[in-house]
C-alpha cells in the first residue's frame, strides 16, 4: 500500500516527529523551572517582608496593650504616700537582683530615698 521510502522522502518521518516533540518537551520544561525560579525569587522578598510587618505589628501591639495601661495606672496614683515609695523600692530591689544575676556591679539608684528617710538640701539624711 503505502511506501516506506516514499514518505520519507516527502518529510514525514516519524522518528523526526518524535523527536522534536521531546525537544519540545524539554524546552518546556527548562522553561518552566526558570519560570518557576524567577517567580520564587519575586516572592521571598515580598513574603519576608509581609512576615517582618507582621512581627513589628504583633509585637508593638502586645507591647502597646501591657504598657499604656501601667503608665496610665501608675501616673493615676498620687506620688507621695507608702503604696508608691512600696512601688519604687521594689522595684529597685529587683533592678539589683537583675543586675546581680547577670553579674554587674550595682547601680546608684537615682530614686527618691525611701519614705523614712529625710534628706537636707545637700541630699544628706537629716536625723
Amino acid at each position: 500500500m503505502s511506501d516506506p521510502t516514499l514518505s520519507t522522502e516527502q518529510g514525514h518521518d516519524p522518528l523526526k516527529a518524535v523527536a522534536d516533540a521531546m525537544e519540545a518537551a524539554v524546552h518546556a520544561a527548562k522553561q518552566g523551572a526558570a519560570d518557576t525560579r524567577e517567580t520564587a525569587a519575586e516572592a521571598l522578598p515580598a513574603a519576608s517582608k509581609m512576615l517582618s510587618n507582621f512581627a513589628y505589628k504583633t509585637c508593638y501591639g502586645i507591647s502597646y496593650g501591657v504598657v499604656f495601661p501601667s503608665v496610665l495606672l501608675a501616673r493615676s496614683i498620687p506620688q507621695n504616700n507608702p503604696m508608691v515609695h512600696g512601688f519604687i523600692d521594689g522595684s529597685q530591689a529587683a533592678i539589683d537582683m537583675v543586675n546581680e544575676m547577670k553579674g554587674k556591679p550595682a547601680v546608684e539608684s537615682s530614686a527618691p530615698a525611701p519614705h523614712g528617710t529625710i534628706l537636707g538640701p545637700g541630699g544628706e539624711p537629716v536625723a
